[in-house]
C-alpha cells in the first residue's frame, strides 16, 4: 500500500487493478471507523455546551470543525497530487519513506486510542470548560485539533488507497459512504437511539488498522530497496507467482487491502511479521486500571 505518488505501478496493484468491493471495502472501513472517532468528539464537545447552557457557542465548535476537514482534504491532495512530478527512483524513495512516516503515525494513533478512549470523554470536558473561560479562540481551536488528529491519520491511509486502485474514484466513494455512515450512527448515538459496544468496535477495526499499517511498512522497505536505500531487493523469501491468481477474488482482496504480494523479499517478510507480532501485542495486551490511592 502506498502513501505517495509515484510513476511507476504500485506493488499493491499486482497485475490488476482491484475489483470495486475490494476498493470500496476497505476505504469505507477505515471512513467508517474514524468517523465514528471524530463524531464521538464531536458529540462530546456539543453534548457539553448543551448540558452547561452555552449554545452560543456552537457555532465556534463546527467552525473549528470545518478548518480541521478542510485541513485534512488540503493535505491528501498535497501528499496525492504534489509528487505526481516526481518520477523514477526518487519517487520510490518518497514513497518509502513517507510510508514510514505514516505507519509511525497511525501505529501510535492506534495504541493511543487503546488507553485515551476511557478518558477521553473527562480530558474533553475539562478542556472545553477551560476554553469556555478564554473566548471563542480557544473553543475553535479545540475542536479543530480533536477533529484534525483523526483526520489526519485517515489521509495518510487514504493516500494509499488512492494510489493503489489507479486513479480510481472508488476508494475515494467508498471513505466517503463509511464516514456518512458514522455520521448517522453519531445522531443516533447522541439522541440514545442506539447503543454500540464500542471496546469491541475499536477493538476489531484497530486490529484491522494494524494489518492494513503492516502492509504498508511492507510497501516501504519494498520501496526503498528499489530506490538503492536499503540492501535485500534480490533476496526473495519465497515466490508462489505461478500458482496466485492476481485477477481472482482472493487476489484483489489480498492485494487491494493488505498488501499481499506472491515474491516479497526477506527483508518485506521479516518487517511485516515483527510489526504484526509486536504491534498487536502492545494493542491486546490488557489496559492497566490505577488504583486509588490509599489514605491513612
Amino acid at each position: 500500500m502506498s502513501v505517495l505518488a509515484a510513476s511507476t505501478p504500485s506493488i499493491i496493484s499486482l497485475a490488476s487493478t482491484p475489483s470495486i468491493t475490494t476498493q470500496m471495502f476497505g476505504s469505507g472501513l477505515i471512513g467508517l471507523r474514524e468517523g465514528l472517532e471524530t463524531g464521538i468528539v464531536v458529540m462530546i464537545l456539543v453534548a457539553f455546551l448543551v448540558k452547561a447552557d452555552r449554545r452560543d457557542a456552537l457555532r465556534w465548535v463546527w467552525f473549528g470543525v470545518g478548518a480541521a476537514v478542510a485541513m485534512v482534504a488540503v493535505v491528501f491532495f498535497v501528499i496525492h497530487y504534489g509528487t505526481s512530478t516526481v518520477t523514477g527512483l526518487t519517487a520510490e524513495i518518497i514513497a518509502g519513506l513517507a510510508s514510514l512516516v505514516a505507519v509511525g503515525i497511525v501505529t501510535a494513533m492506534v495504541l493511543w486510542m487503546r488507553t485515551a478512549a476511557k478518558d477521553i470523554a473527562g480530558e474533553l470536558r475539562t478542556g472545553m470548560e477551560r476554553a469556555l473561560t478564554v473566548g471563542p479562540i480557544a473553543v475553535l481551536t479545540l475542536a479543530f485539533f480533536a477533529v484534525g488528529r483523526e483526520g489526519i491519520e485517515t489521509a495518510l491511509l487514504m493516500v494509499g488507497y488512492a494510489e493503489n486502485a489507479n486513479g480510481s474514484l472508488w476508494p475515494l466513494l467508498g471513505l466517503l459512504l463509511g464516514i456518512v455512515v458514522a455520521a448517522i450512527l453519531t445522531v443516533f448515538l447522541y439522541f440514545g437511539a442506539i447503543r454500540i459496544n464500542f471496546a469491541v468496535f475499536f477493538k476489531y477495526t484497530g486490529i484491522f488498522l494494524i494489518v492494513v499499517a503492516a502492509g504498508i511498512l511492507a510497501y516501504g522497505i519494498r520501496a526503498l530497496q528499489i530506490g538503492g536505500v536499503i540492501p535485500g531487493g534480490s533476496s526473495v523469501a519465497f515466490d508462489i507467482t505461478a500458482h496466485f491468481d492476481a485477477s481472482s477474488w482472493y487476489g484483489t482482496v489480498l492485494a487491494g487491502i493488505f498488501n499481499f504480494r506472491p515474491e516479497p523479499t526477506v527483508l518485506q517478510v521479516i518487517g511485516w511479521v515483527v510489526y504484526l507480532v509486536v504491534v498487536l501485542y502492545l494493542f491486546l495486551r490488557p489496559v492497566r486500571v490505577r488504583e486509588p490511592a490509599l489514605t491513612s
